[in-house]
């Protein structure tokens, strides 16, 4: 069986224009070989004969042959931002960590098809500089940055925090591409503007990565040892109707939470539940540059 053809695959395109001079499949700012019309110039500043347009030169005043000029497709760096803080590592089926493995591995396949670049940094606390890959081009990234983060998987995790994340994205501030955030979002957002305010450049795309587990109370059972993710405390919920409707209540305003804060930049977080959707993730794109 080929593994290529069994990779899934989702297609993303910036809803703006970038810059940059290496063909792809993104709308660019560049004049060059691309099918949208920009404008018309004069055949001597713009040599190449092909692209005369007879109509327009002799309508020209004063008279002189004109050619089209277009705007070429480019390609743009893409970089994926993983949380793999201990709340990561928890999931009833597989871990969230495991899910994000499969997101960064389709993403790798993807960015290749669409001839851009991929790479990847992750944070915790603070900034784990040995999990960072830089951008590259090439048929594998994606499977070597998925295996790295399935590593990471494996080891104990440590407490996640905002300083980690902004430590990480420091290294992207000003540049363009694609910036994919990848985390559970269970720590204080309140410094999060600011760290998307260094981001205004790039096309950024939250991914909230939760659990059937810890959205959904179970359906069975009066009595609930829990354990926090991030501090190892352990508790016991007494589950009754008042507090599962607690429990739901409390995730619905952590979503419209996450949802308001970006929204206010005009982002939609995408959010995956216990499993990776790739078609699902190509209507997000479709919907965003609709």
């Amino acid at each position: 069986m080929n593994t290529l053809s069994a990779m899934p695959e989702f297609h993303y395109r910036l809803p703006m224009r970038a810059g940059g001079s290496r063909p792809g499949s993104h709308p660019g700012s560049s004049f060059g070989a691309g099918q949208a019309f920009a404008m018309h110039a004069r055949l001597f500043d713009h040599p190449d004969p092909r692209r005369i347009d007879l109509r327009a030169s002799l309508r020209a005043i004063p008279a002189e042959w004109l050619v089209r000029v277009h705007l070429q497709r480019v390609s743009v760096p893409v970089y994926v931002v993983i949380d793999v803080s201990a709340s990561m590592h928890f999931g009833q089926i597989k871990s969230k960590l495991d899910v994000a493995a499969d997101f960064v591995a389709a993403l790798g396949y993807s960015a290749f098809r669409a001839g851009d670049q991929v790479g990847m940094l992750a944070f915790d606390a603070a900034e784990r500089e040995e999990l960072y890959s830089p951008a590259r081009y090439g048929q594998g990234v994606g499977d070597v940055m998925a295996a790295t983060v399935r590593r990471a998987a494996q080891s104990p995790g440590v407490a996640g925090g905002i300083d980690g994340l902004e430590k990480s994205v420091a290294k992207l501030a000003g540049r363009q591409g694609i910036v994919f955030i990848v985390s559970d979002f269970h720590w204080p957002l309140q410094r999060l503007p600011k760290i998307l305010d260094t981001l205004t450049h790039a096309y950024v795309i939250p991914m909230v990565v939760w659990d059937r587990a810890e959205v959904e109370p179970p359906e069975h059972g009066a009595l609930l040892a829990i354990d926090d993710a991030e501090t190892g405390e352990r508790r016991t919920l007494w589950l009754q109707g008042k507090t599962r409707r607690d429990w739901r209540d409390a995730v619905a305003r952590r979503r419209a939470e996450i949802d308001r804060l970006f929204d206010k930049r005009g982002i939609r977080p995408f959010y995956l539940q216990g499993e990776f959707n790739a078609e699902s993730l190509s209507r997000y794109f479709l919907e965003a540059v609709a």
